[in-house]
């Protein structure tokens, strides 16, 4: 294989890994554990549910995660916190809505 192919195989790759920067189709890795934990535990998705209605749920499900107490009103349990600023809080309050 010559030396331009290598270069042509290399830039390709490079730009698949920066084009590929979604977390199933979540914009960041903290947004994407958090809808995964809310979407799949029941007692998260529970509490969800309740707050589906508010016109800011995800601000209310906070809320109402931190009464929890111990290391589940802080942080998921792969421990991205709740309130991470990478977090897309637009992203799921739209989500929640859906539930």
């Amino acid at each position: 294989m010559g030396l331009y192919r290598k270069f042509q195989e290399a830039e390709y790759h490079t730009r698949v890994r920066v084009e590929n920067t979604e977390y199933n189709g979540w914009a960041t890795y903290e947004t994407w554990n958090v809808a995964l934990w809310i979407s799949d535990e029941e007692g998260l998705n529970g509490v969800a549910r309740g707050c589906a209605e508010a016109a800011r749920p995800y601000s209310l499900f906070l809320e109402a995660v931190r009464d929890f107490g111990g290391e589940l009103a802080l942080q998921t349990p792969d421990g991205v916190a709740w309130n991470d600023s990478g977090i897309d809080k637009d992203a799921l309050d739209e989500m929640i809505a859906e539930l």
